[in-house]
């Protein structure tokens, strides 16, 4: 068992120019009671953890972060919905979540997929979104940023722990997928000795959100995979836990 304390010190805090009443953090596998393969701060509720633990972690990270309303947990399918956090009572399937409210965190779930935190420049409105490789390939950015209702170049993108481009192998069909989008796309992609692809999640979203409009894009320096000592991710270990990136308003 992790102390509390340790989840404290193992939060990832944003580092960009959003304003102060918006809050956001992602967190590492570090600070929770978990056991193993999930140790020790796994949040999600479909990878065979024990429902106490679980709660458990949720319990501290709401602690940790001084949060007011239970984070809208989803259900998430590699899809493009989007809700209203301060709407979800109990998860629903959905990939992204927004809102205008204080004090409703958003929250996605992660182990290797990307993702990505949004706000508007004044702080009146949030998202985030899970972007897996499915997931940007379909629109799941832009169904995100419409949701949101503000001019693109006002908003503001952190993209969180995911998988690197030195470590996500994927086969001709995906980079035929992004291909199809734009055929710049492939410049995200390059040969693997395996006789596959590596593809840079983090360009492949970079390039969407300027596709967009939106410049103002930080984070993405992070490799779920080749950092088992932090991070969970479920292409090294198929049973591991899962990760949150939350944002919210107060």
């Amino acid at each position: 068992m992790e102390l509390p304390e340790r989840l404290c010190e193992s939060l990832i805090i944003p580092d960009w120019p959003a304003l102060a009443q918006v809050r956001a953090a992602s967190t590492t596998r570090w600070g929770g009671v978990s056991q193993p393969p999930c140790d020790s701060l796994n949040l999600a509720g479909h990878v065979g953890d024990d429902p106490l633990d679980i709660a458990e972690n949720r319990r501290r990270l709401a602690g940790a972060l001084n949060l007011v309303h239970e984070p809208a947990w989803l259900e998430q399918v590699h899809g493009t919905i989007v809700v209203e956090a301060e709407t979800v009572s109990a998860p629903v399937i959905a990939d992204a979540a927004c809102t205008r409210v204080p004090g409703r965190p958003c929250v996605v779930m992660t182990a290797d997929c990307l993702p990505v935190l949004l706000c508007d420049r004044a702080g009146t409105v949030v998202a985030a979104a899970h972007a897996g490789w499915r997931g940007l390939a379909a629109g799941m950015i832009g169904a995100t940023v419409a949701r949101m209702k503000r001019p693109s170049i006002e908003l503001l993108a952190w993209l969180g722990p995911a998988i690197g481009p030195d470590a996500f192998e994927v086969g001709e069909e995906v980079r035929a997928a992004f291909l199809r989008l734009d055929a710049g796309n492939a410049l995200c992609f390059r040969p693997s000795p395996a006789g596959r692809w590596l593809a840079d999640l983090y360009e492949l979203a970079r390039r969407q959100l300027r596709g967009l409009g939106i410049s103002a894009i930080y984070g993405g320096e992070f490799c779920t995979f080749s950092e088992p000592e932090r991070f969970f991710s479920y292409r090294r270990e198929p049973r591991t836990g899962r990760m949150a990136s939350l944002i919210w308003l107060e």
